[in-house]
């Protein structure tokens, strides 16, 4: 009986082992993600050098090798810039071997509608535009963005019709807001 014990023993502290060497596993894939994450927009910074109506919005590896980047710009970003960001930065990670087997893909594309804001650029470039705020204590507010500065945004919610029509102009500042998507309007 006393032998059973010391088996269970032992294979409860290899399988304690065993976790701590996947957390381990874990930690070094996270963390050679972001050295990746900081190569990739290092040559991204090169490639965009010069074209200064456009911003990077995000940059995402998914498990799989799969870049995907997020630019934008003051007037928006063409397909066309999108395309040749894209070929030239490919061309940058194969030379560079950030992955040796050259197991990735990526992809360059505009943050999309839906997308929530991220950068103060976005809400100056959004300014006039109709915007769903959700706070952080999970309330929302719709109205047209008025103003963004370094601390909070302006926005004007019309609340009623004709005579009962009541406009409410909301202060809000960066750390009360949870997300704030542009809405598209017809």
């Amino acid at each position: 009986m006393g032998g059973t014990q010391i088996c269970s023993t032992f294979a409860a502290e290899q399988r304690s082992k065993g976790r701590e060497r996947k957390r381990s596993l874990l930690f070094l894939s996270d963390m050679s993600k972001s050295l990746q994450i900081v190569q990739i927009e290092e040559m991204l910074a090169a490639v965009m050098e010069g074209q200064d109506d456009l911003f990077v919005v995000d940059v995402k590896i998914k498990p799989t090798n799969n870049v995907k980047i997020f630019i934008d710009g003051d007037q928006g970003v063409s397909i066309d810039k999108c395309v040749k960001i894209n070929r030239q930065l490919y061309k940058r990670i194969e030379e560079v071997a950030i992955w040796p087997e050259g197991d990735f893909s990526l992809e360059v594309s505009s943050p999309g509608i839906g997308e929530p804001l991220k950068l103060m650029r976005q809400y100056k470039k959004n300014i006039g535009r109709i915007v769903e705020v959700v706070k952080v204590d999970e309330s929302k507010l719709q109205g047209k963005l008025l103003s963004a500065d370094d601390e909070t945004i302006s926005l004007e919610e019309t609340k009623g019709k004709n005579k009962k029509k009541e406009v409410i102009v909301h202060t809000i500042s960066f750390d009360q807001i949870k997300t704030t998507i542009v809405q598209v309007t017809f």
